[in-house]
């Protein structure tokens, strides 16, 4: 097997990736699309049940609140450890913080694939050729990075407002 042949069997399986490639971006702006719609319910719930997370903290209460996830699953299990507190917490923030460091590194597979065509459209003087590869390709970048975009926000809030409910627990704890 000469050294020709494996480059042309590694081209043509990357050209097979493009579809998938650009399927899982699209799939990963709908996830983006929904997460973001449900942060800004959190953030109003919160925002609502605020005064009574704050009641409850100073009167060292456990009752269950909404919009108060970590608080509620310690409400719930108040023996956990913060160790055990602390991965709940971030079992909660992982799709978030996946698909904020996933979709760029889709975003820049999806730009190099057709890449390699463009280049070779360009050594045959075909301008249509390279401009249609060339469109692909800095498309497919710009939504991976909107879809970070999109997600980071709501991962580096929620990521702050767990912590704070974590050091509240801790408070509790300590004083218990």
């Amino acid at each position: 097997m000469n050294i020709q042949h494996i480059e042309t069997m590694m081209a043509d399986i990357s050209a097979m990736l493009m579809t998938p490639v650009l399927l899982v971006i699209i799939a990963l702006f709908v996830y983006a699309i929904f997460a973001l719609g449900r942060f800004v319910s959190l953030y109003s719930v919160r925002k609502k049940n605020a005064i009574q997370y704050l009641r409850q903290i100073e009167n060292k209460q456990l009752g269950w609140l909404s919009g108060y996830p970590i608080h509620n699953y310690f409400a719930a299990n108040p023996s956990a450890s913060e160790d055990e507190l602390e991965v709940y917490a971030l079992k909660r923030l992982e799709n978030l913080r996946i698909v904020t460091r996933v979709s760029p590194m889709l975003g820049l597979i999806a730009t190099m694939i057709p890449m390699g065509p463009a280049l070779q459209s360009l050594a045959d003087g075909n301008i249509q050729g390279i401009s249609e590869n060339l469109i692909i390709a800095f498309a497919a970048v710009i939504w991976g990075l909107v879809i970070a975009t999109l997600t980071f926000w709501p991962a580096s809030v929620k990521k702050r407002w767990f912590a704070s409910e974590l050091i509240n627990i801790r408070k509790l704890k300590a004083e218990s």
